[in-house]
């Protein structure tokens, strides 16, 4: 059996609509008529980490996990201690590459490397994923596109090896079906770094449209967060973005290519095939990922180091 949590979010969804159809798995969800099965023998169950006999009930007779938590909370622990006892043997946690860059010390980015100690502590066997920012980020821009034809971002001109959280899915998957990715910790990036010019110059290609790109000013993009986010998570994102700035997020890894035998998917191809978030739809609407089908994977050309 296969617990999937967050699968009403981005990396969630993904996953559980690519796991195969002759699996047990079960879905843990606040709102679980949010959740879209993609076979009948999926078994969705109503839960919080918060609620421990919640959690109890929907670890029973499990032995994987797909973890997605928010950082900011004790879900980990709780939901940790809960997977211990129930006997679960392998969890597969979303994290984030920040986790790896030393001079990463962000409020976030704290949360994320106290999580993973926890989990790396309990005595569960254990994959963390670790992606660069996901290309589906840039859907925020969407509202601005449809308005004004318009892209405005912070540090517009530094590149990061941004991710396409479909291969992030497919990873994950690998690890909660195959053996040997235990004990691993897996960077996932894209082929290529890109800053948001270059992506908001790939995205009008997309879309056949001349798009603007402008830069934002620090007290800009601090203003516009704190609109949106608690001062501590704001500053722990202009901080995450100045990392952006020193170079920190632009290194390419071969992660995707190493787990499933085919090469991350560009950029490009994920503005392609999500146009239609951008372009449809009235100004100031809120654009929506499609899990869309998963990509046709060819036989790995070289062995998973084990």
């Amino acid at each position: 059996m296969i617990l999937v949590t967050g699968a009403t979010g981005t990396v969630g969804g993904l996953v559980l609509a690519r796991l195969p159809a002759g699996r047990a798995v079960r879905v843990l969800a606040r709102q679980p008529e949010r959740v879209t099965a993609p076979h009948p023998s999926v078994e969705v169950v109503r839960g919080d980490y918060g609620d421990q006999a919640s959690l109890e009930r929907a670890l029973q007779g499990v032995s994987r996990v797909l973890l997605v938590t928010n950082p900011s909370a004790d879900g980990d622990a709780r939901f940790i201690r809960v997977a211990r006892r129930a006997g679960v043997e392998h969890v597969v946690k979303l994290s984030a590459a920040n986790v790896g860059d030393p001079l990463a010390d962000d409020l976030i980015t704290q949360w994320q490397r106290r999580n993973e100690e926890l989990l790396l502590s309990s005595g569960l066997a254990w994959t963390l994923l670790r992606p660069r920012s996901f290309m589906s980020n840039t859907l925020s821009w969407a509202p601005a596109i449809r308005a004004e034809g318009t892209v405005r971002a912070l540090y517009g001109t530094f590149a990061s090896a941004c991710v396409d959280p479909r291969d992030v899915a497919e990873v994950a998957v690998r690890a909660l079906i195959e053996d040997g990715h235990e004990g691993r910790a897996y960077t996932l990036t894209g082929p290529e770094a890109l800053s948001s010019a270059d992506q908001t110059e790939q995205l009008g290609k997309a879309l056949g449209l001349a798009l603007r790109f402008e830069e934002l000013a620090p007290d800009q993009a601090r203003s516009g967060l704190l609109r949106r986010y608690p001062e501590d998570v704001a500053e722990a994102l202009l901080h995450s973005a100045h990392r952006l700035k020193c170079g920190a997020k632009a290194r390419v890894e071969n992660t995707v290519f190493d787990v499933t035998g085919r090469a991350a998917g560009p950029f490009r191809a994920w503005a392609e095939d999500h146009a239609e978030a951008f372009a449809g739809g009235p100004a100031g609407a809120e654009p929506e990922l499609s899990p869309g089908p998963p990509r046709r994977v060819v036989r790995r050309k070289r062995p998973l180091a084990r």
